[in-house]
């Protein structure tokens, strides 16, 4: 199979070009069921190559496979060549099986809109995209997928752009990823005037033997770390995640669960021998891992939109893997990775199946014992909601509490912040659920409120997911909301089964069951967390303790009623949002200002002085242009003219 690796983006690329050609003519839902097939089969391919990588040994798991030389220029050289190693297999397996089971479940969701095989062209060319990525065996072929999952977003989030608050929203990811973008370019370049080369393999091994400065590989992480904040959604470049859920909810699982916003996380994994060399850099990643899961903790506990949850709890989660980077912690991150796929797609999913039942209606103020209606929606969000809870035995209680425990090792402030978090992520997720699937059926109150009404409701919560807008926001009291058809609920299914044995792909009772550890270690080495196996016990009871509590608290609030919701439901919970809105107000007063004089400098300045050269060029053409007439006369007389001041010139040099 290791001949075959060239095949993981060909498929997925093949999809694309067909949709191109013949995707209209294919129409709903076959345009569908072709991009699912494509995916569907990059998937199987890359279970052969990952058959292939286990038969070998640890030494020998690695494919660098080169296609052509793409770029030449001079001691310049850029492969079109793919790597396929332990880290960039794992990310293709969860990259392209989660990824072929929101095709599968956008079948349905999308049947009936009009654009319905453009959706799946862009699903199919972001697929090819985040797999070139993953395994471009060099920076330069990262970037070309780096940019290519950047621009299908803009595509997939402002997809139903008639509605300017999606354009806006695509818009505001395009531009604030641009910034990140910034970094990655730089760092690039500094890697290859420090290296020589911007190849992985020749990264590692300068790394490792110590030809990289640590300076300059400080500076090289720092900027990396920059674009990834960017991709990846961490503080002060989150802003964009949220308003991504302008977007079909397919288009929400594929980011926000096991693609793009995974990519910066996966970079720095990469980049682990810099890393190592980096110094203070690894700090600044852990603490505003840690920070940024924390603020967008608090805001999920203030949003009613039921995607709304989702986002912040996404940028949250990926705060604690950012969290493992910085503490050196790289098997942990990359199994957080992989579970947060499982659990968050499970509830990104689930919730576009409840919004079609509910008449696309996405305000969870206007839900209510929705599991008596849907019950595979339900049953298998319920256990997407235990998993990201960190409730045992199921994946997300592994993975993160493999997390708290390297912040343990490090730093102890780390940790207390990590466990706050755990426990506001479990009373956010279970308001989301008891609101949504328990309690009355609000949406037959006569009183019931409106979408985006409420004292504490975000700014952004009347922008919905609306397949198609003549249906949006027609949910009466009368309305029976009903399950949603197969293709949405097999993959729901299978997301639910994957959420909980996934954990079991690197348990920590013995050194056997850690089976991600051992599989990662040609890539990201071994690092020992040095907590002993009474201290990770005592760890992981005081997470499901705080877990249980955030539970518990929730249920007094959303089911018992004992607690008034506006407690916790306070404006200044969600602080986080004044970053969002800080930048907005700067850029429609002070920004817009700013640019105008820049504009304007620009202009009088910098186009002033070209002008201005050019000008006085034409007026010096056009006072000469006046000696040329054309008359013989003229040019005898200028001739004689010119030939007496020569004889004048050489009398005088030789009389003197």
């Amino acid at each position: 199979m290791s001949a075959l690796v060239w095949l993981i983006p060909a498929l997925p690329l093949a999809g694309f070009v067909a949709l191109v050609v013949g995707g209209r003519r294919l129409g709903d839902p076959w345009a569908g069921w072709l991009a699912t097939a494509a995916v569907g089969g990059s998937f199987l391919v890359v279970l052969g190559v990952f058959a292939d990588l286990v038969g070998r040994g640890a030494e020998a798991r690695s494919i660098h496979q080169e296609l052509f030389t793409w770029i030449p220029a001079g001691s310049f050289q850029a492969s079109m060549g793919l790597l396929a190693d332990p880290l960039s297999i794992t990310m293709c397996l969860f990259v392209t099986g989660v990824g072929s089971l929101i095709h599968l479940y956008a079948i349905g969701y999308m049947h009936g809109d009009e654009k319905f095989s453009k959706f799946f062209t862009y699903l199919n060319l972001f697929i090819f995209s985040m797999l070139m990525l993953v395994l471009g065996d060099n920076l330069l072929l990262t970037f070309l997928g780096w940019e290519g999952v950047g621009a299908c977003s803009y595509f997939l989030i402002s997809f139903w752009h008639t509605d300017p608050a999606n354009a806006s929203a695509g818009k505001k990811a395009f531009v604030t990823n641009r910034v990140g973008d910034w970094g990655f370019m730089v760092a690039t370049f500094l890697v290859w005037t420090s290296v020589g080369s911007i190849g992985y393999l020749d990264i590692a091994n300068a790394a490792h033997h110590g030809e990289i400065a640590a300076v300059t590989a400080t500076a090289i992480a720092v900027l990396f770390f920059v674009a990834a904040t960017g991709k990846s959604a961490q503080l002060p470049l989150f802003v964009w995640l949220p308003d991504a859920m302008a977007g079909p909810t397919p288009v929400s699982a594929l980011i926000h669960a096991a693609t793009m916003v995974t990519s910066g996380v996966y970079l720095l994994v990469r980049l682990n021998p810099i890393l190592h060399a980096a110094g203070w850099a690894n700090d600044l990643i852990a603490w505003v891992g840690v920070a940024t899961a924390l603020v967008a903790a608090t805001v999920a506990v203030t949003q009613n939109d039921i995607k709304k949850v989702l986002a912040y709890s996404t940028v949250s989660q990926l705060g604690y893997l950012f969290l493992a980077v910085g503490t050196g912690n790289y098997v942990a991150a990359i199994f957080h990775m992989v579970t947060h796929a499982f659990f968050k797609a499970l509830l990104f999913l689930g919730s576009g199946s409840v919004i079609l039942g509910m008449a696309h209606e996405q305000d969870m103020r206007r839900y209510g014992n929705l599991r008596k209606y849907m019950p595979i929606t339900a049953g298998t969000f319920i256990i997407g909601w235990l998993a990201i809870a960190g409730v045992p035995p199921f994946s997300g209680f592994w993975s993160k509490d493999e997390i708290l425990a390297g912040a343990y090792a490090h730093n102890k402030v780390m940790l207390a912040l990590g466990l706050i978090t755990a426990l506001l992520t479990a009373f956010y997720m279970s308001r989301q659920v008891f609101m949504t699937f328990f309690g009355p059926e609000r949406w037959r109150e006569a009183d019931a409120v409106a979408t985006g009404d409420g004292d504490h409701a975000d700014a952004h919560d009347s922008a919905h997911d609306s397949a198609h807008d003549d249906h949006a926001h027609h949910l009466t009291p009368d309305h029976t909301p009903s399950e949603s058809p197969w293709v949405m609920t097999l993959p729901l299914v299978v997301l639910g089964a994957l959420a909980i044995v996934g954990g079991a792909l690197n348990l920590p009772f013995t050194d056997s069951t850690k089976v991600l550890e051992h599989w990662l270690e040609p890539v990201v080495g071994v690092h020992e967390l040095g907590v002993e196996g009474a201290t990770l016990v005592a760890l992981a009871a005081i997470a499901v303790v705080l877990g249980l509590v955030g539970i518990g608290l929730a249920g007094a609030v959303y089911l018992a009623r004992r607690i008034p919701a506006s407690t916790v439901e306070r404006p200044e919970f969600g602080w986080g949002l004044w970053i969002d809105r800080g930048y907005a107000a700067f850029m429609g007063g002070p920004g817009r200002a700013l640019f105008d004089a820049i504009s304007r400098f620009d202009k009088a300045v910098i186009d002033g002085a070209v002008d201005g050269v050019a000008n006085a060029v034409g007026a010096a053409g056009a006072v000469l242009r006046r000696t040329q007439t054309g008359r013989v006369r003229n040019s005898a007389i200028g001739l004689a003219t010119g030939a007496v001041a020569v004889l004048v010139y050489f009398v005088v040099r030789m009389s003197f």
